[in-house]
């Protein structure tokens, strides 16, 4: 195409009684044209003027347009001499193989006729490395578009009108087998909040002033290098603070440097079998146990063998014992999700065949510090006199998810290890936010906020266990022990917890199936897990009510 007939052609193709802008329909025109050379490399557009002159809108318009062009790299402006189209097309892509090029341009055309975004279609090699597939391109022919690390929906994805169905690119066509292990039975749920989301902390009650006044505190002083990378390890303030609380409250030995910190227990986790294991080697978890974890350990490539707990803890047959794993995970002061704490005894048998075996042991003290009855025992790694112990721990729970802090406590001689690690595998930061934290636990903050929420929680657990009695009577025999933030409400042998679970959410009340925390559910236990701390208290009986009609529906032996 001559450029003195695209004026025409844009006229033709313009709807200006559309609902998309003038220059939005402009640039994709444009746009179009370059990519399917309509418009040949060299061509001479138009000035804004003239253009804006001939197709009856705007100067700015059209300088828009233009100016956007120039910095996708599909035109060059010279000033005094003109805009040109650059040479952009995907055959001059060097390394890509002729079928490919003929796959991507008749996708780039098609995401060009339906996108609904103002993102460029251009191919560039600036997309998936080595590819010559741009971000803009993956999200025409994915619906999600990237931004930075993490993907984010574009709208027409979320439009009501389906795209046009384009073939899928060789790269793009399958998850790796690593990717589909990590997705496989994924249970992170769309929602965070509600009764009874099991595990989720009332983060209404969380002192929020005190917290804006530590941080302003920081602002104020204009610490300028609490705004760059973390050192490995995590904030030396909060590592002191977290050893002096460790030491005091769960009887945890270790100094500062045995702490590191990160973004929680998946984290916590995925950096202890990096350092400690191998793909292949394998690992004991606890049959039920949380099904994120499980998740993390999956696509580590190690072997998970599943070991059945009971009223003691974890409970390793002879048969498990005579073939030591590499690692093993357990949660001995409120094993998740069943709630029961590990014995003495079974602690110490664990730390003697540890010893003997030279495994290490990964304790999770998961809700360690919400107990309503009997005090807690020591921690695992309060007792461990040879180093075999990792203690993992997080404020997610205590404080509010979205704070996004954990923390390892490392044996002395895997601190340093521990620490650098840390710091070439995800290069943290949050300094500031992790100063602040280390304040309101060194100022008793922290202490007074879960001897706080201790009280609370106990009155909401015991308002459940009020509602479900005199709801369903004997049919309910909650199970979970006397701490944590979530009761489990098992089910009759062969009952679809599953089933109950989405009758529920249809009535606008979240629970967790057991079923979901076992290795194989084929052999499950039937159960609901209910959380109990984030529901107000003149809310449990009626949420509960709620909760019964769906049972009672889903199962009629409850009626």
């Amino acid at each position: 195409m001559r450029a003195t007939m695209l004026s025409d052609w844009l006229a033709q193709r313009l709807d200006r009684r559309g609902d998309q802008p003038l220059y939005r329909q402009l640039h994709q025109l444009l746009q179009q044209a370059i990519l399917s050379r309509e418009l040949a490399a060299g061509t001479r557009l138009p000035s804004s003027r003239l253009l804006a002159l001939e197709l009856d809108v705007g100067r700015n318009t059209v300088t828009q347009v233009y100016e956007q062009l120039v910095l996708e790299g599909y035109v060059s402006a010279a000033t005094g001499r003109g805009t040109f189209v650059m040479d952009t097309s995907p055959d001059e892509i060097v390394g890509v193989p002729e079928h490919a090029v003929d796959l991507l341009r008749g996708a780039t055309r098609r995401a060009a006729d339906w996108r609904g975004d103002t993102g460029s279609a251009t191919l560039t090699t600036h997309g998936v490395a080595g590819s010559g597939v741009p971000r803009d391109e993956q999200s025409a022919c994915t619906g999600w578009e990237a931004s930075g690390s993490t993907a984010q929906p574009t709208r027409h994805a979320m439009s009501q009108h389906a795209a046009p169905e384009t073939p899928a690119l060789p790269m793009r066509r399958s998850l790796s087998a690593r990717g589909q292990r990590r997705l496989a039975g994924a249970g992170v749920s769309k929602r965070q909040w509600g009764a009874f989301m099991p595990g989720v902390p009332d983060v209404t009650r969380f002192p929020a002033r005190v917290w804006s006044r530590l941080q302003n505190r920081y602002w104020r002083r204009a610490r300028h290098d609490l705004l760059t990378y973390a050192p490995g390890g995590g904030s030396a303030l909060l590592r002191h603070a977290l050893a002096d609380y460790l030491r005091a409250s769960r009887s945890v030995r270790c100094t500062p440097q045995q702490v590191v910190i990160t973004t929680g227990i998946h984290q916590s986790i995925d950096l202890a079998v990096r350092l400690l294991s191998d793909p292949g080697d394998v690992i004991w978890t606890e049959d039920p146990c949380y099904w994120g974890v499980r998740s993390v350990l999956q696509v580590s490539g190690l072997q998970l063998r599943p070991i059945a707990v009971d009223d003691e803890g974890i409970n390793p047959t002879p048969a498990d014992l005579a073939q030591p794993p590499k690692l093993m995970l357990v949660t001995p002061s409120h094993q998740y999700p069943l709630g029961m704490v590990m014995s003495l005894a079974r602690r110490r048998m664990l730390l003697e065949y540890a010893r003997q075996t030279q495994c290490w042991i990964i304790e999770d003290d998961y809700d360690s510090e919400f107990r309503y009855g009997s005090r807690p025992l020591a921690s695992l790694q309060g007792l461990d006199t040879t180093g075999q112990v990792i203690y993992v721990g997080s404020f997610g729970k205590t404080l509010f998810p979205g704070l996004r802090v954990g923390y390892l406590v490392v044996p002395e001689a895997l601190a340093e290890s521990f620490a650098t690690a840390s710091a070439e595998l995800y290069r943290e930061g949050q300094l500031l936010q992790q100063a602040v934290l280390a304040e309101f636990i060194a100022e008793g903050h922290f202490a007074s906020h879960i001897r706080k929420m201790r009280t609370l929680y106990g009155q909401r657990r015991q308002r459940l266990l009020d509602a479900a009695a005199q709801r369903l009577g004997d049919a309910f025999a909650a199970v979970g022990g006397d701490a944590g933030l979530h009761l489990v409400m098992p089910l009759p042998e062969g009952a679809d917890d599953r089933a109950v679970a989405n009758a529920a959410l249809e009535r606008n009340i979240i629970v967790r199936p057991l079923s979901g925390y076992y290795a194989d559910p084929s052999h499950a236990s039937a159960g609901l897990l209910l959380g109990y701390a984030c529901v107000p208290d003149d809310e449990i009986a009626l949420a509960f009510d709620t909760l019964a009609q769906s049972i009672v529906a889903t199962l009629p032996q409850f009626a």
